[in-house]
């Protein structure tokens, strides 16, 4: 049962899981969430027709009906929760992963995400101790629900004048190329937009740099404003500048504040995931913006908007989350919202290369992987390295450690994801940045025998 995770079921599929787990975690929504109707949606993975058709069967067994909505994005799926008052949601999919791997995301009321802690885990133990799947003496049934013309209606309420953009998108061979060129037309250059669940031309993940290096070809070769690429379901989004030059996700965070606050009039609160730079927050305060700072990953991300009735938030992994979207992540509706930004930009004659340079104050490391046995002892021990040292100015242990210096600070974090832990790192220079990350090696390396 190594696919329940933090945020969803995922993994390498008859492997990690198989039909069977996709059938019983289909009957066993009906009664987790208190509902006798599911929507349920799929992306376009070779495995997702099976895993499909046993989803609905253990559903349907359970004495639910299904409303299937057929291929979709994962962000389509969550607008039909909401909006048209789903009680529970499924969409199957892998996200970025590559085309082994298969899953399913779970959403209750108001799209709200369904983690290991809100019910993911109960389901996995009720499958773990063998609880009866007898069929319900009334079965329920499949109705075909077409919701993609109303999905495009409410994102094509935030669509702009992108008519002075040139624009490169690479649409990973993922679900965005059900909705881009009715959103974008045909004048921007795409790449890679037949769907096709192999992903053919590279994964369909972003933070990957070899998987951008098409769309930063591509913007060169046509001297475009902005290149656009988002994963495998359109939850996420990244951009590349007018140089190629791939943008740090977080910094987008900071973007959108031209759009809600510039545009809109829209301040009020907005929420950055525990590794998001500190230049958002700076670039953000003289706007009237309060930041607020949580854990990675969606299914505390969405909640915690919601709670905070907060106008947007983001993440460095290219979620991000809006009030406008039932406090939902969406990668089309973000990039509709950053473009509209770009293009007002230019009209004012500055490129995004120079929009990124006014918020990028800092040197950053990236998030550096280690794989350690020992993640918790890893994880004090690298605190304890620092702050015996120097005297934190912030700290905060919500999701492993961030922990803020005058003019430094360090996130090291389990992966809920993977078996690795992870540590970013960002300084006022270089060389400073360069120290903390050496110190930080050798410590995991020497004592902990991590691997990197």
């Amino acid at each position: 049962m190594g696919a329940f995770h933090a945020y969803d079921i995922r993994g390498v599929y008859n492997v990690d899981f198989d039909k069977h787990t996709a059938y019983k975690v289909g009957y066993f929504i009906p009664e987790l969430l208190s509902t006798g109707k599911v929507l349920v949606g799929r992306d376009c993975r070779e495995s997702s027709p099976e895993i499909h058709e046993y989803l609905l069967k253990g559903i349907t067994d359970a004495g639910a009906d299904v409303y299937d909505i057929g291929l979709s994005t994962t962000p389509m799926v969550y607008f039909g929760t909401a909006n048209y008052g789903f009680k529970a949601s499924v969409q199957i999919t892998a996200s970025h992963n590559p085309r082994e791997y298969n899953g399913m995301k779970v959403s209750r009321e108001n799209a709200l995400p369904v983690g290991f802690d809100s019910g993911l885990g109960q389901i996995q133990e009720w499958i773990e101790s063998g609880k009866p799947t007898p069929a319900a003496t009334s079965r329920g049934k499949v109705v075909p629900m077409d919701i993609r013309q109303d999905y495009l209606d409410f994102l094509l309420k935030f669509k702009g004048d992108y008519s002075g953009l040139n624009i490169s998108f690479d649409l990973s061979n993922g679900m965005a190329a059900l909705f881009a060129r009715d959103i974008f037309g045909d004048k921007p250059g795409y790449i890679f937009e037949e769907l096709d669940g192999t992903f053919p031309n590279h994964e369909a993940n972003p933070l990957i740099p070899k998987n951008v290096e098409a769309l930063q070809s591509l913007v060169r070769e046509k001297g475009s404003d902005v290149g656009v690429i988002y994963d495998g379901d359109a939850d996420r989004v990244m951009f590349v500048d007018n140089e190629g030059k791939f943008i740090s996700p977080d910094l987008m965070i900071a973007v959108l504040g031209h759009y809600y606050v510039e545009e809109r009039g829209l301040k009020g609160t907005v929420l950055q995931d525990i590794r998001s730079s500190k230049a958002v927050g700076e670039y953000l305060a003289p706007m009237g913006c309060r930041m607020e700072t949580w854990k990675v990953g969606r299914a505390f991300a969405a909640r915690k908007l919601r709670e905070l009735d907060g106008v947007w938030g983001g993440e460095l992994a290219g979620h991000y989350y809006f009030k406008d979207f039932f406090y939902s992540d969406s990668g089309l509706l973000a990039s509709m919202l950053i473009l509209r930004v770009v293009a007002a930009m230019k009209r004012n004659g500055v490129t995004l290369s120079q929009l990124i340079g006014r918020i990028a104050r800092y040197k950053n490391s990236g998030e550096i992987n280690f794989r350690v046995e020992d993640k918790a002892g890893a994880m004090e021990a690298v605190r304890e390295l620092f702050t015996s040292a120097e005297t934190p100015t912030a700290m905060m242990d919500f999701d492993g450690y961030r922990v803020e210096f005058p003019d430094w600070w360090f996130n090291i974090r389990p992966s809920n994801t993977e078996p690795y832990l992870r540590f970013i790192c960002e300084a006022t220079s270089d060389e400073l940045l360069e120290e903390k990350v050496a110190m930080t090696k050798k410590l995991l390396i020497e004592r902990f025998n991590a691997k990197i």
